[in-house]
């Protein structure tokens, strides 16, 4: 066994890592797919090609070191996590696209379960809000809008997975179907405590128990797959955020990350008890290996990543990503313009699905840079919203941030990060953190890592950004950003009265 084989299912990408024994990145290979936006706040893909994507990258990523998979000791499995996937149990075929978890479509399914005060309940039994987020009203909606979907469902002609479900289906030719607690926990149907699926919820969300994999370990062999021209385990699954929790090392209470992805995502890792959250943060699984269960309080900022995309795809004021520290390093500060980036409504800990973004403070002088710049600080102002209710529920003082993604690599916002928290900001020196936990697990099953404490004696830092904003200026840039949060939030809620 000389590697250890990720596959990172994202929102925009099909990514496929090996690592080597010391958690280096050895061969990489990715591959964007269609993002779909049939109808404003709806966000689709197409299964077949996040399969087709993944099980490409996953061939290539082999490919370019001359690889075998004799040499491939397993197969972790990292994803983008309440996306939902139903399929026909005997063709194998997708009734519809997938629903992506920024969706918003069944908003009004959550309202009117809240309008029957059914939304303590549910946070009591699954540790999440009632929200359009998450899977169960994502099932529901398909099941009652796709023809014949529903009777199909009773007879058990149906299957209901995650992405990762449907990646080790699809690896497996059909004979696996299985999940993890880590994603279970995401879908509003597990009860958290038990780790097992709650017949009340399936019954609230009229989802047939029939639909719902196994829920396995993070870290066992499901199954193998030949689709690298040899068998090869499949033995890690976890949903992308817990699986960054992992591959960041942070496997005490009290340990934090933050991921800069599409969305942005910070875990509290807070032992092995849930702690139920007062200030809209989530309970969840961090990960189950051998038996023990470990749970995180959660934070989600649905856009962070996709805001700079935005900036590139939308406005055209940059040409790639990676120009918009450049662009925005040429401006001090953002004269006063805040970009509350709520596309797709605003989550934790203001979960409101009926917020839009906002761009305020424009004067004439206002330029690209102060919108690039303003950006930037908009994931950072988000990610300090969640950090407040953290230590609110936990009772913990943060003394530092672990933080990876794509966006930590830019030292504007990690410099800002800091300076906005009050504390300390750590980039580790292998920032591909999702993927190494969803190897790290997978490696745990097949003995190509002892134990949980040789894989925390791999990881490093690579720089410390340390916090230099004078609490005065804070305290002012903060007010400023509740002021325009204000403007973004139930905006959807004025427009649809004046129509």
């Amino acid at each position: 066994m000389k590697y250890i084989l990720a596959l990172d299912q994202g929102t925009t990408s099909s990514r496929a890592i090996l690592f080597d024994r010391s958690g280096n990145v050895v061969s990489m290979a990715q591959k964007e797919f269609k993002q779909i936006f049939p109808k404003p706040g709806w966000v689709e893909h197409e299964p077949d090609e996040i399969w087709s994507t993944q099980s490409e990258v996953a061939v290539e990523a082999l490919k370019r070191i001359g690889c075998s998979a004799q040499e491939v000791g397993a197969i972790g499995i990292t994803n983008q996590r309440e996306t939902t996937i139903v399929w026909d149990r005997n063709t194998g075929k997708p009734v519809c696209n997938a629903i992506v978890w920024q969706d918003r479509r069944t908003a009004h399914i959550c309202s009117g379960l809240a309008s029957r005060g059914k939304a303590p309940l549910i946070q009591r039994r699954t540790g999440l809000v009632l929200d359009a987020y998450f899977s169960g009203s994502k099932i529901q909606w398909i099941l009652k809008n796709v023809p014949g979907a529903r009777a199909k469902a009773r007879k058990g002609e149906l299957l209901f997975g995650t992405v990762d479900t449907w990646l080790v289906w699809k690896l497996t030719g059909g004979r696996v179907h299985v999940t993890d607690p880590s994603n279970a926990s995401r879908t509003l149907l597990m009860d958290l405590a038990k780790g097992e699926w709650d017949d009340e919820m399936l019954d609230l969300f009229d989802v047939p128990k029939s639909m719902l994999p196994k829920i396995a370990s993070s870290s066992e062999i499901y199954g193998h797959t030949g689709i690298l021209g040899g068998s090869v385990p499949i033995a890690g699954i976890a949903g992308d955020q817990q699986a960054a929790l992992f591959g960041q090392a942070c496997h005490r209470p009290g340990m934090v990350k933050n991921t800069y992805g599409t969305g942005c995502f910070m875990l509290l890792h807070t032992g092995t008890k849930p702690v139920r959250s007062r200030n809209k943060l989530l309970s969840t699984v961090a990960w189950k290996i051998k038996g023990r269960t470990e749970y995180a309080l959660e934070g989600s900022v649905f856009i962070a990543g996709a805001a700079i995309q935005w900036l590139r795809d939308g406005l055209g004021i940059i040409r790639s990503s990676s120009e918009v520290e450049g662009l925005a390093a040429q401006v001090q500060d953002t004269g006063g313009v805040y970009l509350v980036p709520a596309f797709a409504g605003l989550g934790a800990p203001h979960w409101d699905p009926h917020a839009r973004g906002a761009l305020v403070g424009i004067t004439r002088g206002t330029s690209a840079a102060h919108i690039a710049r303003a950006a930037i600080e908009g994931i950072a102002y988000q990610v300090r919203d969640i950090l407040v209710a953290m230590q609110a529920d936990s009772g913990i003082r943060l003394r530092e941030l672990r933080v990876d993604g794509g966006a930590s690599r830019n030292d504007l916002l990690m410099n800002f990060q800091a300076g906005l928290l009050g504390t300390p900001v750590i980039r580790p020196k292998v920032t591909e953190t999702t993927a190494l936990g969803a190897a790290y697990l997978a490696g745990l099953a097949v003995g190509y890592w002892k134990d949980q404490k040789e894989i925390s004696s791999l990881w490093q830092m690579d720089r410390r950004f340390t916090p230099s904003m004078r609490p005065a200026t804070r305290a002012g840039l903060v007010d400023g950003w509740k002021a325009a949060l204000e403007r973004a939030k139930a905006w959807d809620v004025p427009v649809r009265k004046r129509r």
